[in-house]
C-alpha cells in the first residue's frame, strides 16, 4: 500500500470517528432542546445531559486531527479548499461557538433555559449540514477555475438537488444515530420512559434516513456519471450497509438487545461511509486534485503516520477510560453519586 493510500485511510478513518462521536453529541443537543419546549424535561432531559457533560469537550478532537492531517499530507489541498470551505467553515465555528456559549449559561445561568437550549439544539443540526456542503464540492461541477484559482460557484451549489439531499441526509442521520443510541443509553440506565421515547425517535427517522440514502444515489447518477459507476463497483458494501440497517430497525421495533443495534448502527454507517471513500478514490476535488497531486514528501508523510499512531495510541485509551468511568459506569447512567465525593 502506498503512502498516499496510508495517509487518507487514516484520517478517513478520523473523520469516521468524529462523525458517530459528533452525530450522538449533535442529536443529543436537539432531543434535549425538544424536551425543554415540550415541557418533557422530566423525561429526556437528566439522562441526555449525563451523556452530555463528559462528553463533548472532546468531540472535535477528531476533526482536528482530521483537518491538520489534511494539510500535512496533502498540501495542496489548502490550496484549492482554503478559499472555497470560507463560508460554511466560518459558519460551522460560529455554531460551534454558540453550542460552547451554552454550557456556560447553562451552568452559570438558569439552567434549563428555553432559548439557550433552542439555540444548542439547533446550532448542532446546522453545525452538519454546513459542514456536509464538503462532500458537495468534492464531487466537481461547483468549481470553477479563474486565473488559475479556484473559485466556488454558489448559485450552482445551493441550486443543486445533490447539495441538499446531502444537507438533508446528514440532519437525518444525527438525528437517527443519536436517538438509536440514546435509546441504548437510557434503557441502560433503567430510564424505560426515555428509552421508548428514543426509541419511537429511532424508528420514526429510520424511513427518511433510507429515502435520503436511495435519493442520494439517484442523483449521483445524473451529476457525475464517474463517480456513480464507482459507487456501483462497491454496491456489496452498500448492500451490508442496507442489511445491517434492517437488522437494526427490526430490533429496535421488537425491542430486541438495544446494545446489539448499537454496534450494528455504528457497523452500518462504517461500512457506507468507508463504500463512499473508496468510491471517491482517487480524487480528494473532482477532477482537479487527487491524493497523488501535491502528496508531501516521503520523510514528513512518515512522521505525520508515527505523529498519528502516537496520537491515537493516546487519544483511544483516554476515550475509552471516559466512556467506562461515566457513560458506561452503571451508576453514573443512573445518576447515583457517592455522596461522599
Amino acid at each position: 500500500m502506498s503512502l498516499e493510500l496510508i495517509g487518507i485511510c487514516v484520517l478517513w478513518a478520523f473523520l469516521f470517528g468524529y462523525v458517530i462521536i459528533a452525530s450522538i453529541d449533535f442529536g443529543a443537543g436537539f432531543y434535549n432542546a425538544y424536551s425543554v419546549l415540550t415541557n418533557r424535561s422530566d423525561i429526556l432531559s437528566d439522562v441526555i445531559k449525563r451523556y452530555l457533560s463528559p462528553v463533548w469537550e472532546v468531540t472535535n478532537v477528531f476533526l482536528v486531527f482530521f483537518f491538520v492531517g489534511m494539510v500535512g499530507f496533502f498540501p495542496q489541498t489548502a490550496f484549492y479548499y482554503g478559499t472555497l470551505l470560507l463560508v460554511p467553515v466560518s459558519i460551522s465555528l460560529i455554531l460551534l461557538s454558540i453550542r460552547g456559549a451554552y454550557y456556560a449559561f447553562e451552568s452559570y445561568g438558569v439552567t434549563g433555559h428555553k432559548g439557550y437550549a433552542t439555540a444548542y439544539g439547533l446550532a448542532g443540526l446546522l453545525i452538519p449540514a454546513s459542514l456536509s456542503v464538503v462532500f458537495t464540492i468534492s464531487e466537481g461541477g461547483y468549481v470553477e477555475m479563474v486565473s488559475n484559482y479556484p473559485q466556488l460557484n454558489y448559485k450552482a451549489l445551493f441550486t443543486s438537488p445533490l447539495t441538499w439531499s446531502i444537507v438533508v441526509l446528514s440532519i437525518v442521520a444525527v438525528l437517527y444515530i443519536s436517538a438509536v443510541f440514546l435509546t441504548w443509553y437510557a434503557f441502560k440506565a433503567k430510564d424505560y420512559k426515555a428509552s421508548n421515547l428514543m426509541r419511537k425517535f429511532a424508528l420514526i427517522w429510520s424511513a427518511p434516513l433510507a429515502i435520503a440514502a436511495i435519493g442520494i444515489i439517484i442523483e449521483f447518477r445524473g451529476h457525475n456519471p464517474f463517480r456513480f459507476e464507482n459507487m456501483v463497483d462497491v454496491w456489496w458494501l452498500f448492500a451490508i450497509s442496507a442489511i445491517l440497517f434492517f437488522i437494526t430497525t427490526w430490533l429496535l421495533w421488537t425491542k430486541k438487545k438495544y446494545g446489539l443495534a448499537v454496534i450494528l448502527l455504528f457497523s452500518q454507517f462504517g461500512f457506507a461511509f468507508f463504500a463512499y471513500g473508496i468510491s471517491h478514490y482517487p480524487y480528494l476535488l473532482y477532477p482537479y486534485l487527487t491524493i497523488y497531486d501535491g502528496f508531501t514528501n516521503k520523510e514528513m508523510a512518515i512522521a505525520l503516520i508515527i505523529a498519528f499512531i502516537f496520537g491515537a495510541a493516546l487519544l483511544i485509551p483516554s476515550l475509552i477510560l471516559l466512556f467506562k468511568l461515566f457513560v458506561f459506569n452503571k451508576d453514573y447512567v443512573r445518576g447515583i453519586h457517592d455522596e461522599h465525593v
